[in-house]
């Protein structure tokens, strides 16, 4: 499993070619549109193979084309994944997986019950008997891949973890336990038979995941992490907990299910960490091996947490979800949004949709966990991603077709395929929207005015002196996290790099992304103005245990801030070499302004007035809540620029 890389099925690459972007659109009143999803449908009778078999297996399969391109005309086709032999009709990885279908199902299982639509309720039905064809007899696990013959295929090209697919734990399975909880809640009482094979393959599939190591700790750079979860991530074991508490909400969930659901819940709320100053500020972090790698694929962390917290009547498995959503998403959305990878510093700024319906899938089950609703307008603000508030500046997902982008660079290409993840991904955050009018109304205001949050400056840009070097390490990628720039610099003792920050009206947080070394006796000395701002101990990190690389890459909060105004910070290496990857400046208040509703975003430790700017007539509505999105004030304000209190770590929403 490689971490890097934005995957499909926890390992096919989106590989698609990005292309210019296209003309905006207005939109209808209900945004949900299957009509593409139902394009990549089809329908397989597989070749007799062992230890596979469904729901009346005489009948053909649902499966789902994994990818969809634009042709010169502008229609669209479908291809598998990996290379094409037109000889056999294969792929090297598929035509169809698994994981796609899962989720898919999802779609059209949301879409039936909040619509009625028979349609859907099909789709739904023939979709999940094709994903219970994948699951192996004996194991329980699934496989990944089909070719479009209905042939399986256990070991594609390129090589995927684990290999075979269903030799072990996986996303794949993770996923279909989400697919089949959700399927076998819709259809208790719809089709009861049905229903009852869906949840033998649910108990099978439970059963395969190893609960065993429930309770012992693993050290990943001496810091303790749960030996418990799917494939050592709380993002694959979030997704299974989606479905788990959808069986175990019906009251008809077995015992193994519910101890299941709480196993993992606890071991996803022990991978919360860090406050409104300190990295990952308040996230609910993806992997156990690592605590410098956040991506926004698959990172629904707090939504798991809060079904969980609910069907289990435990409130301490909310709290995490709602730091989650109430600390760092503000954070997220300030300095720039759900990315694909930050690693720590913002390396992969890619964006898709996958990431941003897994932080719009969290804030509304959040909002729904504890009745607060500044994260139902956080909701709004995230989801307005896909009507043009993104580095595009133009629509990511279509109503009038239901198709939605593989996703937008950093630099605002767009990749105009619509494969299915996206199409998958879309379609449940229209689902959302389609249900929370409210939440809609924000999204629609998708254009950016302003923001202004986190920058990185990399460490290689600075004035380097007393031998100091630049240096490009064979891979940038440490194994547990990656070098921003791909390179870093190097300051033995009496070195110096001297930093040129971008000029603020306002004081600023600095974070030093530091390559933390244990028995490193290196310290670095930090110093802006003529003023000292603090120092990094590059030793101060515990041993190496099961992360992939000795060391952490992290950011480290000096105890001091850049004055306003002030440009200049220096470090100072002592003691030893120390390896410096660049620094994060943070401004106190960060905000994010969209047409007519903007966020503040308080790193402060005390109460804080600013102004800002909001596009748009009228009153504005000011709401300012706590660090646990509890509302504390709630205002009315007039003119174009509006004055608004922001509280220490929580955030401030304005409205017209």
């Amino acid at each position: 499993m490689n971490r890097r890389t934005v995957l499909l099925g926890g390992g096919a690459a989106l590989a698609a070619p990005l292309l210019s972007p296209a003309p905006s659109f207005a939109a209808p009143t209900r945004l949900t549109n299957t009509a593409h999803l139902d394009f990549l449908r089809d329908s397989v009778v597989p070749p007799v193979q062992a230890g596979h078999t469904t729901y009346r297996p005489s009948s053909g399969i649902g499966v789902l084309w994994t990818y969809a391109e634009p042709t010169t005309s502008g229609a669209y086709r479908r291809i598998g994944g990996g290379p094409y032999d037109p000889a056999t009709d294969t792929y090297g990885q598929g035509a169809f997986n698994s994981d796609d279908i899962a989720r898919a199902a999802i779609v059209y299982l949301r879409h039936w019950r909040q619509t009625g639509s028979a349609r859907s309720r099909t789709a739904a039905y023939e979709l999940l008997r094709g994903l219970t064809y994948f699951q192996a007899a004996g194991s329980g696990y699934f496989v990944l891949w089909m070719q479009p013959d209905g042939t399986l295929n256990p070991s594609p090209e390129p090589v995927e973890l684990p290999d075979p697919s269903d030799s072990g734990p996986s996303y794949w399975l993770a996923r279909a336990i989400w697919a089949l909880g959700e399927g076998y809640a819709a259809f208790r009482l719809a089709d009861p038979d049905f229903a009852t094979f869906l949840e033998q393959r649910l108990d099978r599939a439970i059963k395969a995941i190893d609960l065993s190591a429930y309770g012992t700790w693993q050290l990943a750079d001496g810091v303790r992490r749960p030996a418990w979860l799917i494939v050592d991530g709380a993002d694959a074991s979030a997704e299974a907990v989606l479905g788990l508490a959808a069986y175990v909400a019906t009251g008809h969930g077995t015992p193994v299910a519910r101890r299941a659901l709480r196993q993992l819940a606890d071991g996803i709320a022990a991978m919360a960490g860090g406050d409104a100053r300190r990295w990952p500020f308040g996230a609910i972090l993806p992997w156990a091996l690592s605590g410098s790698d956040w991506h926004a694929w698959a990172s629904q962390m707090p939504a798991a947490l809060a079904r969980a917290g609910q069907v289990l009547g435990d409130d301490r498995l909310v709290r995490p979800g709602a730091t989650d959503s109430a600390v760092f998403t503000p954070w997220l959305l300030t300095s720039g949004g759900p990315d694909n990878g930050r690693l720590p510093a913002r390396i992969d700024r890619t964006q898709i949709a996958y990431g941003v319906d897994s932080r719009l899938q969290s804030l509304v089950a959040v909002a729904a966990a504890t009745g607060r609703d500044g994260f139902r307008q956080l909701a709004g603000i995230v989801a307005a991603w896909y009507f043009g508030a993104n580095a595009a500046g133009t629509p990511a997902y279509d109503p009038a077709t239901g198709r939605t982008v593989d996703g937008i660079s950093g630099d605002g290409v767009v990749n105009r395929n619509a494969g299915a993840e996206s199409t998958i991904h879309g379609l449940l955050s229209m689902l959302a929207l389609d249900a929370h009018p409210d939440v809609a109304a924000l999204a629609a205001r998708g254009r950016v005015v302003e923001r202004v949050g986190a920058t990185t400056v990399e460490a290689e840009s600075a004035a380097l002196t007393g031998g100091a070097t630049i240096v490009t390490p064979p891979s940038p990628w440490t194994g547990e996290s990656q070098f921003s720039g791909d390179r870093y610099a190097l300051l033995p003792a009496g070195a110096s790099a001297r930093f040129t920050l971008p000029a603020a009206d306002q004081p600023r947080l600095v974070l030093a992304v530091a390559d933390l070394r244990p028995g490193s006796a290196a310290v670095t000395r930090w110093s802006g103005t003529g003023r000292s701002l603090g120092v990094v101990r590059h030793g101060d990190v515990g041993p190496q245990g099961v992360s992939p690389a000795p060391g952490a890459l992290l950011p480290v909060t000096l105890p001091g801030e850049v004055p306003a105004g002030a440009t200049d910070l220096l470090a100072t290496a002592a003691g030893g070499e120390a390896v410096l990857d660049a620094v994060i400046v943070e401004p106190l208040i960060s905000r994010y302004v969209l047409a007519g509703v903007a966020l503040l975003r308080s790193a402060a430790q005390d109460p804080r007035t600013a102004t800002v700017t909001v596009p748009g007539t009228g009153p504005a509505t000011v709401e300012t809540y706590d660090a646990s999105g509890v509302r504390r004030l709630r205002t009315t304000a007039t003119g174009r620029g509006i004055r608004a209190v922001v509280l220490p770590g929580g955030f401030t929403v304005i409205r017209r």
